[in-house]
């Protein structure tokens, strides 16, 4: 028995020993998937309590834990209201994910924890839109009356799963608008890529100037000695650089690491090789989009002038007071990904396009810029997408690519989308003078349909 005992106990303290070994493992060198899913959950969390306003531990539960990767389950948070800091880390221990609030700018995730390389001086907030004017110059709504617009807007299943706002423009009029439980007109809400059509309208207001030229080549230092100085700034805004890039979002790929590993996520980007010929492939990239950001950025030198210079330019002209593009750690706009705003702010910038970059009679974007991102990207052989960041209505009135292929929508031609990550979607359809903006939590698993929604407005509007 007493051989069993020392056995049992030796037994006991190996295990002991593989415990702590591993607990130290994960603790000081913790895999790569665990520290991307660290620094998601704190970055989401931090932006939507901080920028939000939302409860941490709803987020962490609705947000994070509940549409994602099973490992999320096991994710826990800690906020610092008073530092400006979100904490995550499975378990709460370790993957050590980091994220910094700033003032004006959003969050940034901090994925070599130096939060003073990565902490920003306040950006200018752009002026509040008047509350008691009529949207678009104010907030104020006096929604249609038309039974079917309401009736569109309280059928579920056209909404969605997940659904938290829904907007619909006509002829430059909120003519409906509903919200879920917890969300309301004055909640910011982040629509993941399509915050690529806003960074390509940025660059837009530099081409105006004549800082940018879609046609310029060399764009970085870097690439000078190689085949990526044939790079165009077009190629990148079509997706056809040629570049390597993986886009999947499901474990740890070009894309999770860029968001969330990296703090320098152009620098990253920039230094991948060419996997394809330049402007011939077209190959989905947010990798090329921060790329963007970083150009655009360049081109307008002052790195104090370039932070506000999307408020001054753009979003202060249009009154999107609530709009707020998030910054990586190094100081470049994550223009791929992370611009929170409003219902009504996303509906102001689908006007605006719908608008061709005019706003109460002045022209914001180049004649013909709008045009230009609407054509179709010469690369992109499947699906539509366009020349400047933006998806082009699919033949036959299908969905446009990023999403399952489907026909039988009955849509106008000239209908073009905004998209993003979990259902965000911005409808322009202009010959119908209508925009519709549809925002929430659905994940594609559950192959939800805005062309239902929108053609079922269009319908009831003739």
């Amino acid at each position: 028995m007493r051989i069993v005992g020392k056995i049992i106990k030796w037994f006991a303290a190996l295990v002991v020993l593989a415990v702590a070994a591993l607990a130290g493992w994960l603790y000081f060198a913790p895999p790569a998937l665990i520290r991307v899913g660290s620094g998601y959950a704190a970055k989401i969390v931090c932006s939507n309590v901080f920028v939000a306003g939302r409860d941490a531990g709803q987020v962490l539960a609705d947000d994070v834990q509940a549409p994602g990767h099973p490992l999320l389950r096991l994710m826990s948070v800690s906020v610092d209201k008073e530092a400006g800091t979100v904490r995550a880390g499975l378990f709460g221990v370790f993957g050590r994910g980091l994220a910094v609030a700033h003032e004006g700018a959003g969050c940034t995730t901090v994925p070599d924890g130096d939060l003073a390389a990565a902490r920003l001086g306040a950006v200018p907030a752009a002026p509040a839109a008047n509350k008691d004017a009529l949207w678009p110059e104010g907030d104020k709504v006096e929604p249609s009356q038309a039974p079917g617009i309401n009736a569109i807007l309280d059928d579920a299943a056209l909404a969605g799963p997940g659904v938290r706002a829904v907007v619909v423009v006509q002829n430059g009029r909120i003519v409906g608008e509903r919200y879920a439980e917890g969300f309301s007109a004055e909640t910011p809400l982040l629509g993941w890529s399509m915050t690529k059509t806003v960074t390509a309208a940025i660059i837009g207001t530099l081409v105006g100037d004549g800082r940018m030229a879609v046609d310029k080549t060399g764009l970085r230092d870097a690439w000078k000695g190689d085949g990526r100085a044939a790079i165009s700034l077009a190629d990148l805004m079509a997706m056809s650089s040629g570049l390597e890039f993986n886009e999947d979002y499901g474990d740890v790929t070009d894309v999770t690491r860029m968001l969330y590993l990296e703090p320098d996520m152009a620098g990253f980007a920039g230094g991948k090789p060419l996997a394809g010929e330049v402007g011939k492939v077209f190959s989905y990239s947010s990798g090329t989009t921060v790329l963007l950001s970083r150009l655009w950025q360049d081109a307008v030198a002052d790195p104090a002038k370039a932070l506000a210079w999307p408020r001054e330019r753009l979003f202060g002209p249009l009154g999107m007071s609530s709009a707020i593009l998030e910054v990586d750690a190094r100081g470049t706009f994550a223009g791929s990904s992370y611009m929170y705003a409003t219902a009504h702010d996303w509906a102001r910038f689908g006007q605006f396009l719908l608008q061709d970059g005019v706003w109460n009679g002045t022209r914001i974007l180049p004649e013909g810029y709008v045009r230009w991102m609407r054509e179709k990207a010469p690369a992109a052989t499947h699906g539509e997408y366009g020349r400047g960041q933006l998806w082009l209505q699919g033949p036959e009135g299908g969905t446009p690519v990023g999403q399952n292929p489907d026909t039988g929508f009955d849509l106008p031609a000239d209908t073009f989308w905004m998209q993003g990550h979990d259902g965000q979607t911005v409808a322009i359809a202009p010959s119908a003078n209508l925009v519709v903006v549809r925002l929430g939590l659905t994940p594609s698993k559950l192959h939800y349909k805005p062309q239902a929604m929108l053609a079922a407005l269009i319908g009831a509007m003739r």
